[in-house]
């Protein structure tokens, strides 16, 4: 292995994606660049494989993913080091990520017939004479569009939900992780060798933008808001479906009752794991003024204690290296505005690394409380009460998730959060909660991966009706009569207009 052009930056070279560690610079992978007309094959070569993996039924689909999660978990090391190794995460956050992966690969295939299976709806007295059944089928080709803050884990958010629902996926890893994405599907071959089921294409943006061009039956993309609008852009040429997980700048709010050490030690691991390269990351916290010098120290207090560096530190480098100008960009409008640093600050940005910084007092209209920072930076600020911090909570545009910590009314605080998630004296608990679906609105995005909604997000509702007998209330067919008519009319006076 040698080192290659700037740490962390994707290069392509004779063809070659060369993927390299944001902190060392090493060289990890080399995948071949897609064109066009090569991931327009790849979708081609998806399409029999996906009939051949719909035509097994949900019990041979459950039992290739169930033996793919066993392979999964068996190897956690291996994979969780090439993700530490592609992205800089720290094994043990990477661990944890894998760990949550696992348990969704489990969770789809254990419950994707239930959910999605054939199942008979009660007909409705004016169509009685007709039997109702729902079914879910797939949609042929699901094309995933997946990240680099978490290679593992939000992919298989898509991937294993699609393809328990009996589709075949296509997926276009990130540039700055292909070597994690390649690993995931080179490992599903392993227990499914017989035909493309899960693919992979690999290349910069214009390959994303081919991926939606190329007639999948739908796309899932998981990224920055802007790019989540170029992908609806390209997708609505064909109407393709997409589902978008696209930014979030989610807010804590810290009621006068909260346990403040439970409500420090979540917000450090909620702001900060992954060098705060989370979409679902803490940026912005609400805390009430009985309570905010305290818990500011305590939050303080455990983010000073974190290391930041390679290997076994707990805060690794950031992954991304253009986006060590937006987190500076960030720290210093947040300062000339009258912001104060009480950790970190001016000088954190220490590329590839950020040492934690805690702002408070920021000005609302600061870059750092409006716009995604994705670094491992904190604004507290205090409020007069909850409905002041649920108000500032929801002032911005984004809405994927938010937390909320206190006892008499923390439930009702995080039903006000304009989110499509919330935890309640936790973070982050959400996404690892398979039972549960995970998405945003707003400039959040929109749609849903996990629990029975991310099933139903990589399938078609087809509904089919059944004659079972003659009609009493004859009413669809040009051979009624008028008194047909006529006691269509009473019946519905019967039923409804009193």
């Amino acid at each position: 292995m040698t080192a290659v052009h700037v740490p962390g930056t994707p290069v392509i070279e004779d063809g070659r994606l060369v993927s390299t560690s944001p902190a060392t610079g090493v060289e990890v992978g080399r995948l071949p660049v897609a064109t066009a007309e090569d991931v327009a094959r790849a979708v081609d070569r998806a399409r029999p494989a996906g009939e051949w993996w719909a035509g097994l039924g949900f019990a041979g689909r459950r039992e290739r993913l169930l033996r793919w999660r066993a392979l999964l978990a068996r190897r956690i090391e291996e994979l969780a080091e090439l993700v530490h190794a592609e992205g800089g995460k720290p094994l043990a956050d990477a661990v944890v990520e894998i760990v949550s992966a696992v348990e969704h690969v489990d969770w789809a295939a254990r419950n994707a017939r239930r959910v999605l299976g054939p199942r008979r709806v009660r007909s409705r007295l004016v169509l009685a004479e007709f039997s109702a059944h729902l079914e879910y089928q797939p949609h042929g080709v699901v094309g995933v569009i997946g990240p680099w803050n978490y290679p593992v884990f939000t992919p298989i958010g898509s991937v294993a939900y699609a393809l328990a629902a009996g589709n075949a996926v296509v997926l276009k890893p990130s540039e700055y992780t292909p070597a994690v994405g390649q690993w995931l599907v080179d490992t599903f071959a392993e227990v499914v060798p017989e035909h493309p089921v899960f693919t992979a294409v690999h290349g910069l943006g214009d390959v994303g933008a081919a991926l939606c061009r190329s007639g999948v039956g739908k796309v899932a993309f998981t990224g920055s808001s802007a790019t989540a609008r170029k992908v609806m852009a390209a997708c609505a040429e064909s109407l393709t479906p997409v589902l978008l997980e696209a930014g979030g700048k989610d807010a804590m709010i810290v009621d006068a009752d909260a346990d403040l050490d439970a409500a420090a030690e979540a917000c450090v691991w909620g702001a900060l794991t992954n060098a705060g390269q989370t979409c679902i990351g803490i940026e912005r916290v609400y805390a009430v003024e009985p309570v905010f010098d305290t818990f500011v120290g305590k939050v303080v207090e455990r983010a000073g204690r974190l290391t930041v560096g390679p290997d076994d530190a707990d805060i690794g480098p950031i992954t991304m290296p253009s986006q060590l100008d937006v987190i500076r960009r960030h720290i210093d409008d947040a300062l000339a505005r009258g912001g104060r640093a009480v950790l970190g600050g001016a000088d954190a940005v220490q590329p590839p690394y950020v040492r934690p910084t805690v702002l408070v007092d920021v000005p609302e209209d600061s870059l750092a409380v409006r716009e995604e920072t994705f670094g491992p930076t904190l604004t507290v600020n205090r409020v007069r009460d909850a409905d002041e911090a649920v108000a500032r909570a929801n002032a911005l545009s984004y809405g994927l998730g938010g937390s909320v910590f206190g006892r008499r009314r923390a439930v009702a605080i995080a039903r006000r959060l304009r989110s499509g998630m919330a935890s309640v004296n936790s973070t982050l608990t959400f996404a690892g909660m398979s039972t549960l679906p995970f998405g945003g609105v707003g400039d959040s995005g929109f749609g849903r991966i996990h629990g029975e909604d991310g099933l139903r997000e990589f399938s078609r509702a087809k509904a089919i009706t059944r004659r079972r007998a003659r009609s009493l209330l004859a009413s669809t067919t040009f051979e009624r009569t008028p008194a047909d008519v006529a006691r269509l009319v009473r019946a519905i006076k019967t039923m409804y207009g009193r």
